[in-house]
């Protein structure tokens, strides 16, 4: 394996030659496979471009009939009712592990930025953090040090679609999925198992259970690699790409001895069902924040994932609560809170056992309602009431309408957005909202819809076009720079404009944000 970048001296425990040869093993093995579910992805979006909808496999009906569980869980996997998410940096790690949430989730993929620093960093955090040896002080001089019982530890690598392009084999850019994950397990599943508990993780961006069958492969190869018993790695699958949601009983079938249930990625769920209604001009949706939890499609997912689980005998996660504390304003923090409250009230209510907080500010909050209507340490016992979740369900349209304000926030997030990202930054505060790379996503390929579609017109009777597009953006870049003033960023942001210009402008929606910045973010080391 190649590794064509700068190793310090803390890298260099990471990359050791046995964690880079059981990585190199990982990658010889399941690299083809990545590529064939790569081009299968690509084959099914065709389709629906061509008009096939999405639907539940005729061919694993009777995976979806029979009765079955998944594997029990490890007693510290029991109560999740609250979970908090963050990059990999080792301020947010200390931070979460002592957020007084139940789960922490240390994130290599939206919401960090893939440098190599970043990635590597991340990597040493964590191997601290299981060890207890992580501490962290500030440039006030405070010190951050792990509490006696901190939160457990879940680790998302990054999806099957992107590439690690810092560690080549065989000239080719070995999969990140398998990089991110292969380098943790080396170093910290030994530990974790013997200390009782184990290498738990999420897994993002699946889009059918032949990806969750290779992940599951990947789980027996590095637990027999390393004489760990089969059925230590746990793994909790987002819900969150449209084809997805049609096989959620079979993911859970193919991950039944490592499976720890599945949690509603909302935001990326919003962007997949953009991504795969494209070329449908009657599939638009609305303005971004008309799209809520209590839209239709969104209700029946969430309410279809809880189902799903509680029939397996396992966990149904909520999804991202991404409000943060608002200083300085009274009345703006409290109207946070109870829509965190509300949020979190509606998924206890609904079923979910458990829920996302992006801020250590609302651990109590997500709390409370979840131990008021939650007494135990979770409620897969219960199988909830509802009618019918179907295709239709799944599918349907929610009400709205298209706006100029609309076009302007979706143009303000996704270049403030990506403008963080190529400067290293993968979670943003925008707007009184903990934003990651799902906002941009879902803002950028709204765009793209709204202006390559007959369907994209305003609420006035304008069409969305390039030009109309080109004007909001460059009244964006100059608003940023008169508010930022000194400190604005005119590498990035110029960076930033141009990649989003191109992406929204051309004739073909690109895939992922990430991959299309990726090149500018590696070229820069």
């Amino acid at each position: 394996m190649e590794i064509p970048a700068h190793i310090k001296p803390d890298y260099a425990e990471i990359l050791t030659g046995d964690a880079l040869a059981f990585v190199t093993e990982l990658v010889e093995l399941f690299s083809p496979r990545v590529r064939e579910l790569l081009a299968l992805r690509q084959r099914r979006q065709s389709e629906m471009d061509r008009g096939v909808l999405p639907g539940f496999p005729a061919e694993t009906d009777a995976i979806r009939r029979d009765d079955w569980k998944v594997a029990p869980l490890p007693a510290d996997l029991l109560d999740r009712r609250v979970e908090i998410t963050g990059p990999v940096d080792r301020k947010m790690i200390v931070n979460g592990l002592n957020s007084g949430a139940n789960v922490f989730m240390a994130d290599f993929e939206d919401a960090s930025s893939p440098t190599w620093d970043v990635m590597l960093q991340g990597q040493v955090n964590l191997r601290d953090a299981v060890n207890r040896k992580i501490d962290f002080t500030a440039e006030n001089g405070k010190r951050y040090r792990l509490h006696d019982h901190p939160a457990v530890l879940m680790v998302r690598p990054r999806g099957w679609h992107l590439p690690e392009g810092h560690a080549r084999l065989h000239g080719l850019a070995v999969p990140a999925a398998l990089w991110d994950f292969g380098l943790y397990f080396f170093h910290n599943a030994r530990a974790l198992a013997d200390a009782g508990s184990a290498p738990s993780f999420y897994l993002p961006k699946l889009q059918g259970y032949l990806e969750a069958r290779l992940w599951n492969d990947v789980f027996i190869h590095a637990q027999d690699a390393l004489g760990i018993p089969r059925g230590t790695v746990k793994a909790t699958v987002l819900i969150e790409t449209l084809p997805a949601a049609f096989e959620m009983d079979e993911i859970l079938y193919e991950l039944k001895d490592h499976s720890a249930g599945l949690n509603c990625g909302r935001w990326d769920y919003i962007f997949s069902y953009i991504k795969c209604f494209r070329h449908h001009p009657e599939r638009i949706l609305p303005n971004r924040d008309q799209v809520t939890m209590t839209s239709s499609f969104l209700d029946a997912y969430s309410r279809l994932v809880i189902r799903t689980c509680h029939r397996r005998g396992v966990h149904a996660i909520g999804g991202m609560a991404a409000q943060i504390p608002v200083k300085g304003d009274r009345y703006l923090n409290e109207a946070a809170m109870r829509k965190v409250r509300d949020d979190k009230e509606r998924e206890v209510l609904n079923g979910h056992d458990g829920s996302w907080i992006s801020h250590p500010a609302f651990v109590a909050v997500c709390k409370d309602v979840f131990d008021l209507h939650m007494p135990g340490p979770n409620q897969i016992h219960k199988q909830p009431d509802g009618g019918h979740i179907g295709q239709e369900e799944l599918l349907r349209l929610p009400e709205g309408t298209i706006t100029i304000q609309g076009v302007m926030k979706n143009v303000s997030a996704a270049l403030s957005y990506i403008r963080a990202w190529l400067a290293g930054q993968g979670a943003v505060p925008l707007h009184h909202l903990m934003e990651d790379a799902a906002t941009a996503e879902i803002s950028r390929t709204q765009l793209w819809q709204w202006i390559h579609s007959p369907g994209g017109v305003l609420a006035d009777g304008r069409r969305i076009t390039t030009d109309l597009f080109r004007a909001v953006l460059g009244n964006e870049l100059d608003r940023q720079r008169l508010l930022l003033g000194g400190r604005f960023d005119e590498v990035n942001y110029k960076a930033a404009a141009g990649l989003l210009d191109g992406m929204v402008s051309a004739d073909a929606l690109a895939d992922f944000l990430t991959l299309e910045a990726y090149p500018l973010l590696s070229g820069r080391g």
